[in-house]
């Protein structure tokens, strides 16, 4: 029984990363830096 709750409670929580990602996606955020944004000083162009 503890095996199957446990199973219920990841399907939920992945899920509910899954939705929160395609949200950020519709809404033009990204998980990744495109390299093309002059403020951050990422991708190793530290000036």
């Amino acid at each position: 029984m503890g095996t199957i709750i446990t199973a219920v409670v990841l399907a939920c929580v992945v899920g509910l990363v899954i939705r929160k990602m395609i949200q950020d996606k519709k809404s033009g955020k990204s998980l990744q830096c495109g390299c093309d944004c002059a403020q951050c000083g990422g991708c190793g162009s530290k000036k």
